[in-house]
């Protein structure tokens, strides 16, 4: 299982804070684009953090089965 958790606008445009999918050997490029597919995130901006650690959407990422991945807001400096 691959928990995934949404925070600040994403939670909002998907209506909860977290879900689990059932799949192992996915990449965050795939698992990033099934959830546009599914939220329609549109030019929504956000980070993503895998176990707790920023990880670029663009890398070539390999999910793993227990990770838990996390779509954050923009954050603000201060």
């Amino acid at each position: 299982m691959i928990e995934i958790k949404y925070f600040g606008a994403v939670a909002e445009k998907t209506q909860c804070s977290f879900e689990k999918i059932s799949s192992s050997e996915l990449s965050l490029q795939d698992l990033l684009q099934d959830l546009e597919e599914k939220y329609r995130f549109e030019a929504m901006s956000f980070s993503v953090a895998v176990n707790q650690k920023i990880i670029p959407k663009a890398a070539d990422y390999k999910l793993q089965t227990n990770d838990i991945v996390a779509l954050l807001p923009p954050f603000a400096g201060g």
